[in-house]
C-alpha cells in the first residue's frame, strides 16, 4: 500500500497560516519565517518517503498557493481602502 500525501496546495488552513504571518512580519523576519516553514516541510515529506523531485514540486505548489492567498489579502485591503 502507498501513501499518497495531501497535495500541498491544497492545505488551506497551513496556506492561511503562512500568509498571515507573512503579512505580520517584514524584512529578515520574514525570511527566517519561511526559511523554517519550508524546511520543516521538506522533513514531513522525506520522512513519508516522498523523493526530493516530488519534495520541490510539492513545495513550488505550496509557496504558490502562500502567494495567491497574499495576493488576495491585498486585494481585500486595497478595495476596502478604495470604498472608505
Amino acid at each position: 500500500m502507498s501513501l499518497l500525501a495531501f497535495p500541498a496546495d491544497r492545505r488551506t488552513s497551513d496556506i492561511r497560516r503562512c500568509a498571515k504571518a507573512l503579512l505580520q512580519l517584514n524584512g529578515e523576519e520574514a525570511n527566517r519565517f519561511w526559511r523554517s516553514e519550508m524546511a520543516g516541510f521538506a522533513v514531513r515529506l522525506t520522512a513519508q518517503g516522498m523523493d526530493q523531485g516530488e519534495i520541490s514540486r510539492q513545495a513550488a505548489l505550496f509557496m504558490h498557493a502562500v502567494q495567491m492567498e497574499l495576493q488576495l489579502a491585498f486585494a481585500i485591503d486595497d478595495e476596502r481602502n478604495a470604498s472608505a
